[in-house]
């Protein structure tokens, strides 16, 4: 979309608002990091180790994950709730948050 005056304007889903096109660009340079954080508090960062802390059913692998695995080396996925990380049977494997601790 364009006013008169050439300024362009893109929608912005998160408001619901058109805005000009520099305060887009201007809240994605400051867009905060989603903050991701274990089944106790902890806050997690991409590399850390996290446990299990209850039994899990792998779906598509026909697998459990036992309480007390130790994943290494996760990576946050920009959803608050779930991490990326792998397994050495399980590659691609996403976990939720709320079913780690961190190591």
């Amino acid at each position: 979309m364009s006013a008169g005056d050439g300024e362009d304007f893109v929608y912005d889903e998160a408001t619901g608002e058109w805005i000009s096109a520099a305060q887009a660009a201007a809240g994605a340079d400051t867009a905060v990091q989603v903050e991701v954080r274990d089944s106790v508090g902890n806050r997690l960062a991409d590399g850390d180790a996290v446990t299990l802390i209850k039994d899990l059913k792998v779906k598509g692998a026909g697998q459990v994950l036992k309480r007390g695995t130790v994943i290494r080396s996760i990576r946050l996925t920009g959803d608050p709730q779930e991490i990326d990380c792998r397994h050495d049977s399980i590659k691609g494997l996403v976990l939720r948050a709320e079913f780690v601790k961190k190591s």
